[in-house]
């Protein structure tokens, strides 16, 4: 199953999407951290080919993929040195196989922004910064353990202490780790940690309705641009909170015209799961019989 860990500042419409994807109905105010404990929630991943199959074949039961979303508290700057409520939270998405940082970018007076105004590109920044600090105290803890086995000549300490001491160098200049060109041999030695800056990153770019199908939001090109010129591994998913909201409240026969109505051919949803495949190089696996019908995420 596909895990996805949301973060983001506070107020950029975490929760919202949370709710909207999953229809938990966790709280979503106007005010920061109005999330203290994780939220968790699975979705059902929509694929047409799997209602295609199930009608030929007419199984007991129709199984889709799931992915499992988990919200945590907003963060803010200067979390890692006990800001807000901190970044205890983290260690609620280390084990998720991408992070989805939600990100405002839009401008509305009436919903604060936790620092002020609206700009995207410094919010990644900070919430970087605050995950690399994260990361930064498990490889200290590492080093520290690695050095004392490297002393006595063990031969996979001594292999994985000059990793880390990469890792180190980065990190404690609050920079993410996808910024050391670290190779698939090192970052298999890193797997074990499940530091959180080496995840792909999936940008949820919360825009205006209006914005999804008309011209781009100038918030999501300065995005796009500050992605592209730092090559990180990430895909940036616009979608609007709002109508994602409204949507998750129709019955599903009514969300087609909905969606319809107002010039697009998918929800936040949909797109979300498509790049999160995407980006980590998943697919669809189909099985069909007379009991079961199922996709697998493979």
């Amino acid at each position: 199953m596909l895990k996805l860990g949301i973060v983001g500042l506070p107020n950029v419409g975490k929760s919202t999407l949370f709710n909207a994807l999953t229809s938990a109905g966790v709280l979503a105010a106007n005010y920061p951290f109005a999330t203290k404990d994780p939220n968790i929630g699975r979705v059902k991943v929509p694929d047409p080919r799997l209602d295609v199959l199930a009608e030929i074949v007419q199984p007991k039961r129709t199984l889709p993929a799931e992915v499992e979303f988990v919200d945590i508290a907003g963060l803010v700057k200067g979390a890692s040195q006990g800001e807000g409520l901190g970044n205890q939270f983290l260690a609620n998405i280390r084990e998720v196989d991408a992070i989805v940082h939600v990100v405002r970018c839009f401008e509305d007076d009436d919903v604060l922004h936790v620092m002020g105004d609206v700009d995207p590109v410094r919010d990644r920044e900070v919430i970087e910064f605050e995950l690399a600090l994260a990361d930064l105290s498990t490889v200290e803890k590492r080093v520290d353990r690695v050095k004392r086995a490297a002393k006595t000549g063990d031969k996979e300490a001594l292999a994985e202490l000059p990793v880390l001491e990469r890792a180190h160098e980065f990190l404690k200049e609050g920079r993410a780790l996808w910024h050391a060109g670290l190779s698939a041999d090192h970052l298999a030695l890193l797997k074990p940690l499940s530091l959180l800056t080496i995840k792909p990153v999936l940008y949820a770019a919360n825009v205006l309705e209006e914005e999804l199908t008309g011209t781009q939001s100038p918030h999501v090109a300065a995005l796009r641009d500050a992605i592209a010129a730092s090559h990180e591994n990430a895909e940036v998913v616009p979608f609007s909170a709002k109508i994602e909201s409204e949507l998750a409240e129709l019955p599903e026969e009514e969300r087609a015209d909905f969606l319809a109505s107002l010039g697009l051919d998918s929800a936040g949803l949909d797109r979300l799961i498509h790049a999160g495949y995407h980006l980590l190089g998943l697919q669809t696996y189909f099985t069909a019989g007379e009991q079961e019908v199922r996709a697998w995420t493979i």
